[in-house]
């Protein structure tokens, strides 16, 4: 038996606008830009390719069967730009075919520097999976498909998720094949699904490459390649980014007929079918536990961190983003920490990555800076501006707690409780200006 387990990761990011030493405003955001691009996206991929997979689904009468992992950011920005595309996503999920996935509402390295904020974008992506699409997610996966033991074990720890998916590197594989279903090391009851990433670059990243040996990739070959698993695995992981369909992979290749045609080609094989990742866990035991002590991802081909932490400006920017963690938030002010969150999303630190990478047209696909230092440098820009945002709320809250210590004040003023509770909050800001206290990861 041979299970094909579909799992398309969808994101956009906010993008920022350009933003000098010499600005003021807390617009940072470059609202005309991010409508572009996401109806842009819309329309090559978005579109097509979720009618051409319903039209699968109800044509294969629900044999045919995928998953996503929507980012919030992209969900916000579909219902403000491209609201047609949230109705077929809906579409699809009431086909009972498709499966959501829980990830980080921001696309974000929480896991990396606060397990507090890690968790509540958890949950808030999850309410936003539940709100749209009637789900509540039982997989996670996690930014980038960064994992190790210990990210395993916080979400175990969590209980909420039945398993957890992240890549099937050759480094930390070995002699064993990723078309079985594991457990992590240290976790009891959580189950761990691994990309095979092999075959899901054939479809990602080579299909247009005329230069491949096994150019042009049709579906019947395809499904010859799936077929050598039977007897060898019991589920081929299929990861990949959406943008794959119409995007990195122009319609003129293809590639909506060849995933037109692949159900077809997979299922006259009697011993294969599609799942779900839950359907994946339910139909099949662990085989075994995996061992994954060092951080591992999806991105490139060393499969680590170095795209987003490689140099000292990528280091430099996010530790100074989630230096201010607990300064923003006790604030209590909605917009700055909706900002702020929307500054932990991993492309702005892709942004400034330096090195050299196989796949880097791919990742520049949208990338609006001309070089890395200049993201850098606009990243650093629009972060000091928000430290003087929450420096000055946090001034006008102290000036509000003395008004309320005023014996001259009337007391029909102080009637708020809200008034309490920033009082209390403030007294952290002003440790926080003071010693300079770093976030607690």
């Amino acid at each position: 038996m041979s299970s094909i387990c579909f799992y398309f990761q969808v994101h956009q990011p906010y993008r920022l606008r350009h933003y000098t030493v010499f600005d003021t405003n807390s617009d940072y955001f470059d609202d005309y830009k991010n409508a572009s691009i996401c109806r842009k996206v819309a329309n090559k991929c978005y579109l097509p390719a979720n009618r051409l997979l319903l039209d699968v689904i109800k044509q294969y009468e629900g044999k045919f069967r995928i998953s996503y992992s929507i980012t919030g950011t992209l969900l916000e920005q579909l219902e403000h730009y491209a609201p047609e595309v949230l109705s077929t996503f809906d579409a699809l999920a009431q086909t009972g075919c498709v499966e959501f996935l829980a990830e980080t509402y921001y696309h974000s390295l929480s896991f990396l520097y606060s397990r507090n904020e890690f968790t509540e974008q958890i949950q808030k992506h999850s309410e936003a999976i539940k709100y749209y699409f009637g789900q509540t997610p039982k997989v996670f996966r996690n930014t980038e498909l960064i994992y190790n033991n210990d990210l395993a074990q916080y979400i175990e720890s969590l209980g909420l998720f039945d398993a957890i998916i992240s890549e099937g590197a050759d480094h930390i594989l070995g002699y064993r094949s990723p078309n079985f279903v594991y457990k992590p090391t240290g976790c009891q009851n959580l189950k761990l699904l691994l990309k095979n990433y092999s075959l899901s670059d054939d479809i990602a990243f080579r299909f247009s490459n005329r230069d491949w040996a096994q150019w042009p990739l049709t579906a019947d070959k395809f499904a010859h390649w799936v077929n050598n698993v039977n007897g060898n695995g019991n589920v081929v992981n299929l990861f990949m980014d959406y943008e794959t369909f119409g995007e990195h992979q122009w319609e003129d290749t293809g590639i909506f007929n060849f995933m037109r045609h692949l159900p077809e080609e997979i299922l006259k094989h009697p011993d294969n079918n599609f799942k779900t990742p839950s359907e994946v866990v339910q139909a099949y035991d662990a085989v075994g536990t995996i061992d994954i002590p060092h951080i591992i991802s999806w991105a490139d081909t060393e499969r680590d961190l170095s795209a987003w932490l490689g140099n000292a400006m990528q280091s430099n920017a996010i530790h100074e983003l989630y230096r201010i963690e607990n300064s923003v938030k006790n604030t209590l002010d909605e917009r700055l920490v909706s900002d702020w969150r929307k500054l932990q999303t991993s492309d702005h630190f892709y942004y400034m990555c330096t090195k050299y990478f196989s796949d880097g047209d791919v990742h520049k696909y949208f990338n609006p800076y001309d070089s890395p230092y200049e993201s850098y440098i606009n990243f650093m820009n629009v972060l000091d501006n928000m430290q003087r945002r929450y420096l000055e709320l946090g001034n006008n809250a102290e000036k509000n707690c003395l008004e309320f210590n005023d014996p001259k004040q009337s007391p029909k003023t102080h009637k708020d409780n809200k008034i309490k509770i920033v009082e209390t909050r403030n007294k952290k800001i002003s440790s926080f200006q003071i010693t300079d206290e770093t976030v607690n990861s």
